[in-house]
């Protein structure tokens, strides 16, 4: 038998066409299905809402409950630091009685009204349940008098904190030469509190107990002025401590020659020494 062969003539190939092998199926849910999903959803938000609500009032009528309770009444008030005549007016300017629930003060502002006394610098407040609240105080503690349009104390940060009522100490000594009006008066008091910290190291006659007057110069020198001595001490606040060492020295020359009685000013200003000024026809 005979093969005959025949050639395959060139074409195009014909192509199948492509059929998904996973094609998804698109599931269809009834419209009543998919409002009894929403209505579902709608509820546990309702009741977890609900539920929410309930909670946070209970918690409202409780707490207000224990504002008023009488098992947190305020009872006791324990104000340290303080004598019997600030604590009585601090709890007058307070409102503090046992009409008030322990929960129901505001703490920061209750210490901001205790602080508004002018003897308060600082406080401290906090409660000691059931029935006690602590307040600690903290005095101001004067260390000078500053005399401007009227006298006032000042603290040992060079703070004026009230004015000197005529029943009141005034066994401080007294600062003079501010009107009160200065842009510096801030720097003036701080160099003022340098020299007065530089006088407590000292003893006897030139303590700053028998320290009576520091008087400000309008070119800015500051004078001092003791009880037993009727003369200025003209002295330099940068310095202060090395000035009342030359001080002691020339005081110690002049009480040994007698004339200590007749010095009306010692400028202590001067790099080579000290300058003393003497009453007039009588050296």
């Amino acid at each position: 038998m005979d093969f005959v062969k025949t050639k395959k003539t060139p074409g195009k190939k014909k192509v199948k066409p492509h059929t998904p092998r996973n094609r998804r199926k698109v599931s269809r849910l009834p419209v009543s299905a998919i409002i009894r999903s929403i209505g579902s959803g709608t509820l546990k938000v309702f009741v977890f809402l609900s539920v929410l609500t309930v909670i946070s009032l209970t918690f409202v009528m409780f707490y207000n409950y224990l504002l008023t309770s009488p098992y947190m009444k305020l009872e006791n008030v324990e104000i340290l630091g303080a004598d019997e005549d600030m604590k009585n007016e601090l709890l007058q300017m307070c409102g503090l009685t046992s009409e008030r629930g322990l929960l129901s003060l505001k703490l920061e502002s209750l210490k901001r009204k205790i602080e508004k006394h002018p003897w308060v610098r600082t406080a401290t407040v906090e409660r000691r349940f059931p029935h006690t609240l602590i307040v600690q105080v903290e005095k101001q503690e004067p260390v000078m008098l500053v005399l401007m349009d009227q006298l006032f104390y000042m603290n040992g940060q060079g703070q004026l904190f009230k004015p000197v009522q005529p029943h009141e100490e005034m066994d401080f000594p007294v600062l003079t030469g501010l009107s009160g009006t200065e842009t510096d008066q801030g720097e003036k008091l701080g160099r003022t509190l340098h020299v007065l910290s530089a006088l407590k190291g000292e003893e006897g006659c030139w303590s700053l107990q028998n320290l009576s007057e520091i008087h400000l110069g309008r070119n800015g020198g500051i004078s001092l002025y003791f009880n037993h001595i009727q003369a200025a001490i003209n002295i330099s606040w940068q310095n202060p401590a090395r000035d009342m060492k030359g001080l002691k020295q020339v005081t110690k020359h002049l009480n040994e020659s007698g004339k200590i009685d007749l010095v009306t000013q010692i400028d202590l200003n001067h790099v080579d020494g000290a300058v003393v000024s003497f009453k007039r026809n009588q050296v």
